[in-house]
C-alpha cells in the first residue's frame, strides 16, 4: 500500500513517554528529534522538562540531535540549552539532514532513533533515510497554516495505520 511509506515504526502520546532505557539496552545509540510539538509547543524555548529529558539520555549513554525544517535563530539556542547537535533548514523529507546528524553522533542507521511529530516530513524521511522513526502527538494545537492542513492528511494516513497495527498485518 502507498500509505505505507509514511508509517512510523511506532507511534506514542510524548516523547517524554519513551523508554530510552530500553531502546539503549536494544542498542540503539544516538536519537534525532525534532523541536516543535515535538519536545516543546511550536516557537517555545527550551522548558525544564525538555531540558532534564537530554540530561537523562546523556546521563543513559545517547548522543543526540536536533533536526528541524527551522532556520539557525530558532534551532541553535534550543539546541545550545538542551546540550545537543543540530541540524537546521534540513529540508525534511529529504535524507542529507538525517545524514549529516548520524555522521555528527558517529552513528549508523542501525543504531539510530528518530522522534517526531509529523508523517509527511519527520516520519517519511526517516523511513526514506533508514532509521527507526517514533511518531508522538503535536503537544499543541495551535499550528501554523501549512501544518493544520497537513494534519487532515495525517488523519487519513493514521487511520489506516492503527487498522492495520489492531489487525496485524
Amino acid at each position: 500500500m502507498i500509505l505505507e511509506r509514511f508509517y512510523p515504526d511506532e507511534y506514542l502520546d510524548s516523547a517524554y513517554g519513551i523508554d530510552f532505557q530500553a531502546w539503549y539496552e536494544r542498542g540503539y545509540r544516538g536519537v534525532l528529534f525534532d523541536i516543535d510539538n515535538t519536545l516543546v509547543p511550536h516557537g517555545a524555548p527550551a522548558d525544564a522538562r525538555s531540558k532534564a529529558l537530554f540530561a537523562r539520555l546523556r546521563a543513559i549513554g545517547f548522543c543526540c540531535c536536533l533536526i528541524s525544517n527551522n532556520q539557525l535563530p530558532r534551532v541553535k539556542p534550543f539546541a545550545d540549552e538542551v546540550g545537543a547537535y543540530f541540524i537546521e533548514n534540513a529540508h525534511k523529507p529529504s535524507r542529507g539532514g538525517y545524514r549529516e546528524a548520524m555522521r555528527r553522533m558517529g552513528t549508523s542507521r542501525a543504531d539510530t532513533l528518530f522522534v517526531g511529530d509529523q508523517l509527511f516530513t519527520d516520519v517519511y524521511g526517516a523511513r526514506r533515510a533508514g532509521i527507526r522513526s517514533i511518531l508522538v502527538k503535536p503537544i499543541h494545537p495551535k499550528e501554523e497554516i501549512q501544518i493544520v492542513l497537513k494534519r487532515y492528511l495525517e488523519r487519513i494516513v493514521l487511520y489506516f495505520y492503527q487498522r492495520e497495527k489492531r489487525s496485524g498485518l
